[in-house]
């Protein structure tokens, strides 16, 4: 159900956007104070620009982003015509909001989140202007605690089928195939929502879809956020963290199609690579104490599951590309 759009639509996503990113980041004032959300105002050579908002060195927060792009160019770059061959060398304009959250401690998940639009612009007069939407978001836990995922997958299945029955099924197992490291045979969380190329909708129940996501997305996690935060913890489950973190930066430098496009793109690489934690390690040879809390992450939470029937058997990942 793709509707032909007007040429002043991008600007309204824009303006939604940007209020989506002031939103999560006073979120993060709430929590840390304005003073370590550090801005910087970027333009692309190439065209377009952006606004990042980093965060470090927190109490409760030791790094994470929230950023916003609108970036354009002449061709369609490669990450993206790849799955739409008939649309490249087309002009384009791209943007996005794009957030990570790495937390100071071991009990709390990091969790990421992206909303993008793309907008392919018109060469002729007798051409129209092609759009989807992409994104959604999934968390990454080092301890894993099945009532967090339950309520984390719940807000997903909530948001997903108030747009449309059945996008929650389906856009869940979009998320299970593609946060997944097949060097690891493992996914790199507890999962959640994905979707590409989605313009099935129409263009305002697509968009507000789009924004239901972002806005969900910060009620789940901050929540989680500010339960598991205070935990006590010590330096060997610090030290898991630190390896667990390590499997984060694996995916999203081995796989991660955002990161690829932003790279390629000639997008700005400090924001782009704002998603990488803090610290992190790789320890040869390591392996979890069988029977342990860590051991339990691997085998528990870190397989495709129906996290809203948890009693259900593991899903099958035959399907994974």
């Amino acid at each position: 159900m793709r509707q032909t759009i007007q040429p002043e639509e991008p600007n309204r996503v824009q303006e939604a956007f940007l209020r989506l990113q002031d939103d999560l980041c006073k979120e993060i004032e709430a929590r840390e104070g304005s003073e370590l959300i550090i801005e910087d105002k970027w333009n692309r050579p190439g065209g377009g620009g952006g606004i990042s908002r980093a965060v470090q060195g927190g109490r409760i927060l030791e790094k994470g982003g929230v950023n916003f792009s609108r970036v354009c160019g002449d061709a369609l770059p490669a990450p993206a015509s790849a799955r739409k061959p008939e649309l490249a060398g087309r002009p384009f304009e791209a943007m996005g909001v794009s957030v990570v959250l790495h937390p100071c401690n071991p009990f709390a998940p990091t969790a990421h989140m992206n909303v993008r639009a793309f907008f392919i612009l018109p060469e002729h007069e007798d051409q129209e202007i092609q759009w989807w939407f992409g994104g959604g978001f999934d968390l990454t836990p080092c301890y894993g605690f099945k009532e967090d995922a339950i309520r984390w997958h719940q807000a997903a299945h909530d948001i997903c089928e108030q747009s449309q029955p059945g996008l929650y099924r389906r856009f869940k197992q979009e998320c299970d195939r593609y946060f997944y490291l097949p060097h690891r045979d493992e996914c790199r969380g507890v999962g959640g929502i994905f979707f590409d190329d989605f313009c099935e909708l129409g263009f305002e129940r697509t968009f507000a879809f789009a924004k239901s996501v972002g806005y969900g997305f910060r009620d789940a996690f901050f929540s989680l956020l500010d339960q598991r935060a205070a935990t006590d913890f010590n330096e060997e489950q610090k030290q898991f963290q630190r390896l667990r973190r390590g499997r984060y930066v694996e995916f999203n430098l081995l796989h991660d199609r955002g990161t690829r496009f932003g790279l390629v793109s000639g997008g700005r690489t400090e924001s782009i690579l704002m998603s990488l934690p803090a610290e992190a390690c790789w320890s040869y040879g390591w392996e979890p104490t069988p029977d342990t809390p860590e051991a339990l992450l691997v085998e528990e939470f870190l397989r495709p599951r129906d996290w809203l029937s948890p009693g259900a058997p593991f899903e099958s990942t035959e399907s994974r590309p």
